[in-house]
């Protein structure tokens, strides 16, 4: 019974830490006295998700510790600190845990907010709270709904937030700048990278990130304007009508190309000497698969993709030495 106890105990102790860091994370990024938001919000919700995680192991008696096994035969050896505390998962190795209770898409967030708490560690780089708000959203809105659904709604920490108030309206100026941000290249180029290698449908999830359309509201009747977000359910006259209004601030995908896309469409052009084996000689001689050189990426986790700016590269090389492949 006393080893039962230690377990709950020690479950109910991680859930607690899980919610205090979620919290935290919340309010720091809603407090505007607060300019190193996002990678304090970051790093807090990495935290909030490990003691989730680690709760929902305790629970189901997974083992997360890290296990050295190279050493370990008969009885297994665990790995230790110089204290010797032992050593736990870590929220990317959490996540690579299967079965886990998690949808594809919100696996996909918590990979893209690792990665990015990777990059911008020891750094101050600036402009990330309205960039990549809408993934923060959802990370948040997961954190909510997985608590509740893993560990009961009294855990749910939808009741202690509420929407952040701003105190001024959107100037026409800041509409057109809207996504206008002033990233270092190496969070542009990371960013790009991860997004390319997500499907449409991954992509456009509200598991992964969570985008709201604003708009001014008026109303003749009392009572109908006092919130200041209102959602509209899908299917209906008013959905389909916000959806056409605004189809032209969608985001647009971006154009991909096998690599024997281009050759093709080289020799097409009157090239034909240009083939498989120069064109890998060309991308290898200026490094191309760099991700920082953002010319392509992995799609979907299966094969590589060139995108226009590599397309528009190769044409001018070809343009440039045509006596080669003429």
């Amino acid at each position: 019974m006393s080893r039962k106890r230690s377990c709950g105990s020690l479950k109910i102790q991680l859930i607690k830490k899980s919610r205090e860091s979620a919290l935290s994370a919340v309010q720091i990024f809603n407090n505007p006295n607060i300019l190193f938001k996002s990678e304090t919000y970051i790093v807090l919700m990495i935290i909030a998700w490990t003691y989730l995680l680690h709760a929902y192991f305790k629970e189901n008696k997974i083992d997360y510790r890290y296990i050295d096994k190279k050493r370990s035969t008969d009885k297994r050896i665990i790995y230790q600190t110089r204290d010797g505390d032992y050593l736990y998962w870590d929220l990317s190795k959490c996540l690579k845990y299967d079965p886990l209770p998690l949808s594809k898409n919100c696996i996909n967030n918590l990979n893209f907010l690792i990665g990015l708490r990777n990059k911008i560690e020891h750094k101050m780089v600036g402009e990330l709270d309205d960039a990549l708000s809408a993934r923060f959203q959802a990370c948040c809105l997961n954190y909510n709904k997985y608590i509740a659904e893993l560990f009961g709604e009294k855990f749910a920490i939808d009741k202690y937030l509420s929407f952040s108030l701003q105190f001024s309206k959107l100037s026409k100026e800041q509409r057109e700048l809207i996504e206008d941000y002033d990233l270092p290249e190496t969070i542009e180029t990371y960013i790009k990278t991860f997004d390319s290698g997500l499907t449409s449908e991954e992509y456009n999830s509200e598991e992964y990130a969570t985008r709201y359309l604003f708009v001014p509201k008026t109303t003749n009747r009392p009572g109908q304007a006092d919130r200041v977000i209102e959602f509209v359910k899908e299917n209906t006259n008013l959905a389909d009508n916000i959806n056409k209004e605004y189809v032209l601030i969608k985001e647009a995908e971006k154009t991909k190309f096998l690599a024997g896309q281009i050759v093709n469409a080289m020799k097409a052009k009157g090239y034909t000497k240009f083939n498989f084996h120069k064109h890998t000689e060309l991308w290898k001689a200026n490094d191309a698969k760099n991700p920082v050189k953002c010319y392509g990426g992995i799609v979907a986790g299966k094969h590589w993709y060139w995108y226009q700016s590599w397309f528009n590269f190769v044409e001018e090389h070809c343009k440039k030495h045509k006596s080669w492949y003429l």
